[in-house]
């Protein structure tokens, strides 16, 4: 019942925001803000040149049963926090 509500909030008020701009003639297009011109104009000091990320390319290391089992006990310590923390600040699921 709560999602529906939700829903129909968010498409009111969509409906809400769509109504209050209005322009007198419809054959007018909106222009869009140019970005370009901003960027440009904090890109005008730098002199130096992008460098490539060598090491973007590289393997990702193997992951062993050791790392893997590391991995998994942290994602559970990081969840029992979370519902700890929850169930002190009384939220429900």
């Amino acid at each position: 019942m709560k999602k529906f509500a939700y829903t129909l909030l968010a498409g009111a008020g969509a409906l809400t925001l769509a109504a209050c701009g209005g322009a007198d003639d419809a054959s007018i297009e909106a222009e869009a803000d140019t970005v370009e011109m901003p960027a440009d104009a904090a890109l005008e000091g730098v002199e130096e040149q992008a460098v490539e990320d060598t090491g973007a390319a590289d393997e990702p290391a193997a992951v062993t049963e050791e790392t893997a089992t590391e991995a998994a006990d942290a994602a559970a310590d990081v969840a029992a926090a979370a519902e700890a923390a929850a169930a002190e600040l009384g939220v429900e699921e």
